[in-house]
């Protein structure tokens, strides 16, 4: 799925009209239907200030990524990502703990 796609899932599913995404990012209703038709493409700034907007990540937004990042699990990341690196280890022992106990208990239910 592509940038124009993305777009129009995104924002049906935030529940932002196209008016109301152009109008946060200083356009008119139009240039979002052409981004999402593909008949045009916005500028990288464009494109990021959008996916800021959606509060998705610019990867996910243009296909790079089939990830999802929402800006709350962005910004957790970050905040890992500012710690020293034992806190850092520390933390990913504890995350992949959590996550294989989800895993398992996933297979047995």
């Amino acid at each position: 799925m592509g940038f124009a796609e993305r777009l129009s899932e995104i924002r049906k599913k935030k529940g932002i009209s196209q008016e109301v995404l152009a109008n946060k990012l200083g356009t008119k209703g139009p240039a979002i239907g052409r981004y999402e038709r593909g008949a045009a493409k916005p500028t990288i700034e464009v494109a990021s200030k959008i996916a800021r907007i959606l509060g998705v990540s610019l990867d996910y937004l243009v296909g790079n990524s089939d990830l999802e990042l929402n800006s709350e699990m962005i910004k957790r990341i970050q905040k890992v990502a500012e710690l020293p690196e034992k806190d850092q280890k520390m933390i990913y022992t504890f995350l992949d703990s959590f996550i294989d106990k989800a895993n398992i208990k996933n297979i047995l239910t």
